[in-house]
């Protein structure tokens, strides 16, 4: 008899089916997100889950689930997932790095050429009917060309966005927790937060979200900040004071943020929807169709690999 795996969202068809060859598949009948009671009832009788960022994986849900040997997390981010409590319990607990690396670089450069160019307030202006003819001063925005960009987490994704802005001829600076055991295939400078802070045009975030980086860019930091600064964030809402980071908006101390995440999902504040000087996504990051599917086929690999008793690609605990 085959061990039950508990799908909190349909993923893509190519891991639905190779998890069908190994597993009996109960999968969340819903087009949204699973109730935290539902959550609990999917998940009684597996062997094996694989979840979203979204679904609180617990220390009450994990202990619903006496039969449970794998948490399978379908993203980077393991946030959700109770893990100290999973590894006690003896559950492996998995994400799925490097396969949405790229991806989401490439959504980063989106946020900040429309952030820094005005892309989406300008759709807008000419959709509303506004546009009368080429103006001098219509719309204008910010170069990214040769600029200072400052990335705060130089992990996997944070050096693909610093690889792009080669080709920008910028002046690339970062933070960083710890010190870098390689050496960086680009011209880079390591530098203190705040200095980062007081010197970068363009500031982008690639960390995750634990203790230590709740609200690290908050009202201090935002007093740091240039008041042409342009703030990208596509790692974790929370990394961001959403409260201060609106105040900074609407007072224009610094010019524009592009966000893909927030602190509070899906929920975002009228205040910060009603700025034309912010462009949001709703967290899009990894969404293109081969991403997606190769996040899908290694949360399943990872399950697969668990049940057999075999090292799974990407073991968090």
């Amino acid at each position: 008899m085959k061990p039950v795996l508990f799908l909190t969202r349909r993923i893509p068809e190519p891991a639905i089916k190779l998890l069908e060859e190994k597993f009996t598949l109960k999968i969340n009948p819903y087009n949204r997100a699973l109730t935290y009671q539902e959550l609990i009832a999917g998940i009684e009788d597996a062997e094996a889950l694989i979840c979203l960022l979204t679904d609180n994986i617990d220390k009450m849900v994990i202990n619903c689930a006496p039969k449970l040997k794998v948490i399978s997390s379908y993203a980077v981010g393991y946030n959700n997932i109770d893990v100290d409590f999973a590894t006690q319990r003896g559950i492996t607990v998995c994400n799925t790095p490097g396969v949405l690396t790229e991806t989401t670089a490439d959504l980063t450069w989106a946020l900040i050429l429309a952030t820094c160019r005005r892309i989406s307030e300008s759709e807008r202006f000419l959709r509303n009917g506004n546009f009368k003819g080429w103006e001098p001063m219509l719309m204008c925005g910010l170069d990214v060309y040769g600029k200072t960009l400052g990335i705060i987490g130089m992990g996997r994704i944070g050096k693909a966005v610093a690889k792009r802005a080669t080709g920008f001829e910028m002046r690339i600076i970062y933070y960083n927790d710890n010190p870098l055991a390689e050496t960086l295939p680009f011209e880079a400078a390591e530098v203190t937060l705040k200095t980062l802070l007081q010197e970068a045009d363009i500031l982008t975030l690639h960390l995750p979200l634990t203790q230590e980086t709740f609200h690290l860019i908050g009202k201090e930091e935002f007093t740091l900040m240039k008041d042409s600064a342009v703030l990208i964030n596509t790692s974790r809402g929370a990394v961001i004071d959403e409260k201060e980071l609106t105040k900074a908006l609407k007072e224009r101390r610094i010019f524009a943020a592009g966000l893909d995440v927030y602190e509070n999902e899906p929920y975002i504040p009228e205040e910060l929807l009603a700025l034309e000087n912010v462009v949001l996504l709703p967290h899009i990051g990894s969404a293109s169709i081969e991403t997606r599917t190769k996040m899908a086929l290694l949360a399943a690999e990872n399950a697969i690999a668990v049940m057999e008793r075999r090292k799974p690609p990407a073991r968090v605990n």
